[in-house]
């Protein structure tokens, strides 16, 4: 049930974006009610896309800063707001420039893949990036006679490499969120709920992946349990996309694989943020044009390679 302050805020947030011009972008990892006043709600590469499709000049970002990132890069005449700075991604943050450089110096002919979960300056010194929706589908497209470093998110690595049969060299690194789905969890709900589909995210242990009916990003999964004529469905990703599901089928049961299964990081976006967001027209992302220009082509080859 909506609290009817957040219905205030709700009503309010709607008037100004408008009054305003603002165009929100919303992640499924949002709360229900962030959800509910963005103009468009999606994956990571849904988000770039409808960020560089913007029918608006300004666009409000409510999700980690690499999403915000991702449409400043890509849209560099655009004013992109995010409502909360500390808003982030610890596994995008756990690689630094200077491993990428390590890899290229080591292997000058490589390249260099990184997650779309990256800030800019990685993304910068990148080839093409990708998220869990494309990756396997773009290093099918790479050349097979040179080494990939894959970046950061080693499960995800892990997981498409087996799928394409192809060595990659991961960062040792993952999204702490998924890695809180084990097998063990898995296999209890398994046996709690034994009619149940079990739906993960690539960026799950290749363990936990091996036991699950359907793998796909977090578009997919909700596709399939929207779709699907199961009616228990186990789900090991952010709870956050309980939220779509419940809208499109309300009759199915939703099981979180794990009840850890939640990030605080996208949770630190409010509506109270993103109101004041829009009072203000704080706090404006950009940057730097010499890291922009480098980021954006290996975003838009991303793009390109996915078509």
């Amino acid at each position: 049930m909506v609290h009817q302050d957040d219905t205030k805020m709700m009503e309010e947030i709607r008037w100004l974006k408008a009054e305003k011009s603002v165009y929100i972008i919303a992640h499924y990892y949002q709360n229900g009610a962030i959800q509910d006043v963005a103009d468009f709600v999606g994956d990571s590469y849904a988000m770039a896309l409808a960020a560089k499709d913007s029918p608006l000049d300004t666009i409000l970002v409510a999700g980690v800063d690499f999403m915000a990132e991702s449409a400043a890069i890509l849209c560099p005449d655009k004013t992109v707001l995010s409502p909360e700075l500390t808003s982030t991604c610890p596994m995008a943050d756990s690689i630094e420039v200077s491993d990428v450089e390590r890899f290229k110096q080591e292997h000058p002919e490589g390249l260099v893949v990184s997650f779309v979960n990256t800030p800019a300056a990685i993304k910068a010194v990148s080839d093409i990036c990708v998220t869990s929706s494309n990756a396997a589908r773009i290093i099918e497209k790479l050349p097979q006679d040179v080494p990939i470093f894959f970046v950061p998110d080693q499960n995800l690595g892990c997981n498409i490499s087996a799928r394409l049969d192809r060595p990659l060299e991961c960062f040792p690194s993952s999204c702490p969120i998924h890695a809180a789905v084990t097998p063990e969890s898995i296999l209890e709900k398994k046996a709690q709920y034994p009619d149940a589909a079990v739906l993960v995210h690539p960026e799950c242990d290749p363990r936990v992946v091996a036991l699950a009916d359907y793998v796909g990003s977090t578009a997919g999964i909700i596709d399939y349990a929207v779709h699907t004529e199961r009616q228990q469905l186990i789900i090991g990703t952010e709870c956050g996309i309980f939220h779509k599901i419940k809208q499109v089928s309300p009759g199915k049961e939703l099981i979180l694989a794990d009840p850890n299964l939640i990030c605080q990081d996208m949770k630190k976006i409010t509506l109270e943020k993103v109101l004041a967001s829009l009072q203000t027209m704080e706090t404006r992302i950009t940057v730097p044009e010499d890291i922009r220009v480098k980021a954006a082509a290996a975003l838009e080859k991303m793009i390109e390679y996915s078509s």
